[in-house]
């Protein structure tokens, strides 16, 4: 247990960081696996800015690193590619 109030209250402000990232994050997860299983070659291409945008969202809130990103990215574009 924290022994000062400062401690406690970095304590709390990491809880709610720790759960707000966490959210942004799995929707990260999700909107990818979303786009990873659609079929339609033009829904693909179409939906690829969309794609983008939340990567970017993230990367902007600092969730995650802009080179994770920009992987995360290239790969997606190649599945836009091949279909």
């Amino acid at each position: 247990m924290p022994n000062n109030k400062s401690t406690e209250k970095r304590m709390r402000q990491n809880e709610t960081r720790r759960l707000r990232n966490r959210v942004h994050r799995s929707g990260l997860r999700k909107a990818i696996k979303a786009f990873k299983a659609i079929e339609d070659t033009e829904t693909v291409r179409n939906s690829y800015p969309g794609i983008v945008s939340v990567i970017d969202k993230t990367v902007r809130k600092g969730i995650i690193h802009h080179r994770t990103a920009a992987r995360l990215k290239s790969r997606l574009s190649r599945v836009t590619k091949e279909s």
